[in-house]
């Protein structure tokens, strides 16, 4: 499956060799990380979108979106070099989505957003997330703690828990430990779950939480028979993590083109972060090599 952000193996970018062709630099950063849809390894992308406040007007301000698709599959194994590519939205329609990935195939996991249908219906398949079931389920928990929230809670838990003893595994093994072990326990959550609502009223907010579930569960399932996708969207939801705290200290991306060069930064940064590279070390000796006449077509030698 193809991702976002093209990146070479894992290095220090100290061990680039300086450019010695001539050209000129004609972009920044934001360039270097422009969309290679014919350079992925991965089968399968993470995604979500964070709110991100923008300063479009001088009288008032409109809520962005940053986007991010992320693929790493060492968690499977596989030593194919993780990339995280983040893209800023005036807004939060499935247009965005559908353009960012147009042309994209194989899985996408993500949260129940409606604005990934269209990819959905072009032939990604959708990989559900556990981790959004169990908030569901123990955001009520915390309100109002009940025997069911409490039995849910602990079964998913325990898919959590072999999930855990299989991460890094080969897909073979993993498959292998989810149809042994895992398949059951999914299926016994599912009775579970399939003889609450008769007790429960349609309008209560646990049933509306099971509801969520079983109507998407052949996509929560569908890690059972591929080793290599996840159980969860926590890759994504990692990537995000310091952005969320920032927004506190950076709450406006000033105008639409800001919100772009912070989303390229993010990109350039994060992807670092993934193959073990100093992001500031890299910035300072990418800019530095392309200041020094570095041409466009050796570009790509650059990224982390």
């Amino acid at each position: 499956m193809a991702y976002a952000v093209h990146t070479s193996a894992a290095r220090s970018a100290s061990s680039n060799p300086p450019f010695s062709d001539g050209g000129g630099a004609k972009t920044a950063v934001a360039a270097w990380c422009r969309p290679r849809p014919n350079s992925g390894r991965s089968r399968r992308v993470f995604s979500l979108p964070i709110p991100s406040p923008v300063h479009v007007a001088s009288t008032s301000g409109q809520a962005g979106r940053l986007w991010v698709y992320a693929a790493d599959d060492r968690a499977s194994g596989s030593t194919t070099t993780p990339a995280t590519w983040y893209r800023f939205t005036p807004g939060r329609t499935g247009a965005h989505p559908q353009a960012h990935l147009a042309g994209v195939g194989g899985f996408l996991q993500a949260d129940a957003y409606a604005g990934y249908d269209g990819l959905y219906r072009s032939g990604v398949t959708k990989v559900a997330c556990w981790a959004h079931f169990h908030r569901k389920v123990f955001d009520l928990h915390e309100r109002s703690p009940t025997p069911l929230t409490d039995d849910i809670l602990d079964r998913i838990g325990a898919l959590c828990a072999v999930e855990a003893e299989v991460r890094g595994q080969r897909t073979d093994a993993r498959h292998r430990t989810r149809q042994n072990r895992t398949t059951p326990l999914v299926g016994a959550l599912r009775d579970v779950l399939d003889a609450t609502p008769r007790r429960l009223s349609p309008m209560s907010d646990i049933a509306k939480a099971i509801v969520y579930g079983t109507k998407r569960w052949p996509a929560f399932c569908r890690f059972l028979d591929d080793g290599q996708l996840e159980i969860d969207n926590n890759i994504a939801e990692r990537t995000l993590r310091g952005i969320a705290a920032g927004r506190r200290h950076w709450p406006f991306a000033g105008s639409r083109a800001g919100g772009e060069r912070a989303s390229a930064i993010y990109t350039v940064i994060q992807t670092c972060k993934a193959n073990g590279v100093d992001p500031e070390a890299y910035i300072a000796d990418v800019i530095a090599k392309v200041a020094d006449d570095g041409p466009a077509s050796r570009w790509d030698e650059l990224m982390p």
